[in-house]
């Protein structure tokens, strides 16, 4: 892991909400007039949202802009009066920062980030960016990536569970691994589910492991990627620059990668 200090904040029992806005609101510190920023997705993510629609409604941080990584930030920032700028216009100024939170972060600062579905984009602005700081409270903290939950992979819909058997063939052997394609209920009321759809139209492949993901990620990520039909996965290997950890006590540990 990189190297870390902690800092004091008000101690007492805080649900995870608080501690998700207590590391939303540390990594506005980071922020700075004129910059331009890539704006996360997700519960962590909206703290940092209104924090910083507060301070730009209160004059401070004049120039400031955000890249938003979902609809969904989009509607948000827009909504907290957060200045928007596309991706391709924002890359002649340089992102110069991301904040976003994640779904696991492993000792490395590996990341799964991508459960509700944004993946895509959230790859595409952060990895743009000049640095990516990651917002998490402490139980996002995990031995190997694929610990708590599923790790997603966007694939295109033509040929899907094809798709899904190859991305099997990858794990094949490991004791415990499924992956499925996610769903939701249909929106005509029928009994029967529908593939969840990203904001790019694509769906989403639910990859899930007994004890994690073991081996060498770089790989792992490198034989998904060559998989025709998959677009990306949610595994964001050496991209955070800066982790901030709400501690259950009331603390702050900010992690930086090593050098």
């Amino acid at each position: 892991m990189g190297s870390a200090a902690t800092s004091p904040q008000p101690s007492g029992n805080l649900t995870q909400d608080e501690l998700k806005r207590v590391a939303a609101h540390r990594a506005l510190e980071f922020v700075e007039s004129g910059m331009t920023l890539g704006l996360g997705t997700g519960s962590t993510a909206a703290h940092a949202l209104d924090r910083l629609g507060d301070l730009l409604r209160a004059g401070a941080l004049p120039g400031v802009a955000g890249v938003p990584t979902s609809l969904k930030t989009e509607a948000h920032a827009a909504r907290v009066g957060i200045p928007l700028l596309p991706l391709d216009a924002a890359s002649g100024a340089s992102i110069r920062l991301s904040i976003d939170g994640a779904d696991e972060v492993d000792p490395d600062l590996n990341l799964v980030k991508g459960r509700g579905g944004s993946l895509l984009r959230e790859k595409m602005i952060e990895g743009a960016g000049d640095r990516f700081v990651v917002i998490v409270d402490e139980s996002k903290l995990v031995p190997r990536l694929g610990c708590t939950g599923a790790v997603p992979v966007e694939v295109i819909p033509f040929g899907a569970p094809h798709t899904l058997g190859l991305i099997r063939k990858v794990f094949d052997g490991v004791p415990g691994f499924h992956a499925r394609l996610r769903t939701v209920p249909a929106a005509n009321g029928e009994d029967s589910d529908a593939p969840f759809l990203t904001d790019n139209g694509n769906y989403i492949v639910e990859m899930f492991f007994e004890d994690g993901i073991r081996g060498d990620l770089l790989d792992i990520s490198d034989r998904l990627l060559r998989i025709t039909g998959v677009i990306e996965h949610g595994m964001f290997l050496g991209m955070a620059t800066t982790v901030i950890v709400a501690n259950k006590d009331g603390t702050v540990t900010v992690i930086n990668k090593k050098k």
